[in-house]
């Protein structure tokens, strides 16, 4: 596969949908942090040179993109929080990030191509789900650099606030690193309950204690 190309948004654009957006999350994995969610409606005539898988780019390339994406697309960017991925499952929080996306673009879109095998319950708007989007559309693509580039700022920035995980190259995922600092320095409020390492440790302190 040569990488993402406009021919789902062209193919909609010629049956009258002109405002297609591109939907991506990332963060389903990891053991810390939101999941987050970005939607984008492309010009297709002003596509910025190298939108691919954000998971084939290097993050100065994913930094750069974003950039440019955000100076000639719309994008609207969403999180789902840990609270909430602990409350309704990381699937669900995932489509609800989803859903906040594509809700923040005004006007709304004409179509949404959602990146994965399903179509997040609640979402109105016409949709068609694509396997392997973000190697396949470039909205979806995009969507992808822009959602993996705002979360890796945030967790950034709560590697600062908590120092000692990793977050600042882990992103959260259960690194070595990682997982040796949860059980050397305990739970923080960003981390996951409902996954298991994070459950685990919290069954394995509350045993101790009592």
């Amino acid at each position: 596969m040569s990488g993402p190309d406009a021919s789902h948004e062209r193919a909609l654009h010629a049956m009258g949908h002109l405002r297609v957006a591109g939907v991506d999350e990332v963060g389903r994995g990891p053991l810390a942090g939101p999941v987050t969610a970005a939607a984008v409606v492309l010009d297709i005539a002003t596509i910025p040179q190298g939108v691919n898988d954000s998971k084939k780019l290097t993050a100065v390339s994913r930094a750069a993109l974003s950039k440019q994406i955000h100076d000639v697309a719309e994008v609207a960017i969403a999180h789902a929080s840990v609270a909430e991925i602990d409350e309704i499952n990381i699937l669900r929080a995932s489509h609800l990030a989803m859903i906040r996306a594509i809700a923040a673009l005004k006007p709304a879109p004409d179509f949404v191509l959602i990146d994965g095998n399903m179509i997040p319950n609640g979402l109105t708007l016409p949709a068609r789900n694509v396997v392997g989007g973000d190697g396949r559309s470039l909205s979806i693509a995009a969507a992808s650099i822009v959602a993996k580039t705002s979360r890796d700022r945030l967790m950034m920035d709560l590697a600062r606030q908590y120092p000692g995980y990793g977050w600042d190259t882990n992103m959260g995922y259960g690194s070595k690193r990682h997982r040796e600092a949860l059980q050397n320095l305990g739970v923080t409020p960003h981390h996951r309950r409902s996954f298991k390492p994070v459950h685990n440790i919290l069954y394995q302190a509350k045993s101790v204690s009592t």
